[in-house]
């Protein structure tokens, strides 16, 4: 592991995932640079938190975070990796770098995969097309991405597995936290088969604002995104816009009129931001020209 390398794992140690501020100065300067900067109070006027933030850099060994990844199986990429997937440098706040668990290659292999995510209260209509939709995507080659929640996140998950294919859950926390543990099992087999990703390490608690901001990596992980059943206001309606801001194809699938439910895929296909799509084969017609492009 080189010298820029541990710099970016010290400061995931250090900082809260997806700080547009902290995401832009690496990008911009590199983390070694950061890392002097902070310790030689160039950010001083920058950032009130410096202070905290300077005593946690210096407190951290890195050298022994290294040695207990390894322990635990768990990967360190960053954009230097021959597997970074380089879409993710195309968001306005690029990982700093990310840590992985399970079948490693499939994050340098993603340009054949969709993502499908949607509310955790589904009804048993968008519960059956999440599965459905993964199993059939996952027939056709495809890995299915998604976040892991429980409802339309586990039901995809479910139906990439039922099919042996592959999918790829992104956490909102570190991976001896997993959340929701209900989910336990499903990891499991997730990281024995497919892969789980993470923003922070291993011992972080799950988060609201790091669900919302773990939205932007499964759009920017997959060829497209599609939306089953999300409230008007939700996280998935965040990442549909996230994947449309990098130029990705969004669907939605939709629902009754009269269900809250269906009330995001209906607001993302009124302002234009989704294609409606009833079928895989729709699916398929939108996503694989962009596959083709991409191979």
């Amino acid at each position: 592991m080189n010298s820029e390398t541990k710099a970016r794992l010290l400061l995931i140690n250090s900082i809260s995932p997806g700080s547009e501020f902290w995401c832009e100065q690496v990008a911009k300067n590199g983390a070694e640079t950061v890392v002097q900067g902070i310790l030689g109070n160039f950010y001083y006027k920058c950032n009130q938190s410096i202070e905290k933030l300077k005593f946690k850099i210096r407190q951290t060994d890195t050298e022994a975070i290294i040695t207990k990844l390894k322990s635990k199986k768990t990967f360190f990429i960053d954009p230097q990796h021959e597997l970074w997937p380089i879409t993710l440098n195309r968001l306005p706040n690029p990982p700093i770098g990310l840590l992985l668990k399970g079948d490693i290659e499939l994050i340098g292999n993603i340009k054949k995969s969709i993502s499908i995510v949607g509310t955790r209260k589904p009804s048993s209509y968008g519960l059956n097309i999440a599965t459905t939709f993964a199993h059939e995507l996952s027939n056709f080659g495809f890995t299915i991405v998604s976040g892991g929640a429980i409802g339309i996140d586990s039901a995809a998950h479910n139906g990439a597995l039922g099919a042996g294919g592959k999918t790829i859950s992104i956490l909102g926390s570190g991976f001896e936290k997993k959340y929701p543990k209900s989910n336990t099992s499903l990891f499991k087999r997730i990281e024995d088969s497919g892969l789980l990703i993470s923003e922070v390490m291993p011992e972080v608690d799950p988060k609201p604002s790091h669900f919302l901001i773990r939205n932007r990596l499964i759009a920017a992980l997959s060829n497209g995104t599609i939306v089953i059943e999300a409230a008007f206001k939700s996280g998935s309606i965040r990442t549909a816009r996230d994947a449309a801001e990098l130029y990705k194809p969004v669907m939605a699938i939709p629902g009754p009129i009269n269900v809250p439910t269906s009330e995001g895929c209906h607001r993302l296909i009124t302002e234009r931001c989704a294609e409606l799509v009833t079928s895989v084969s729709e699916v398929l017609e939108l996503v694989n020209p962009l596959t083709r492009m991409m191979g």
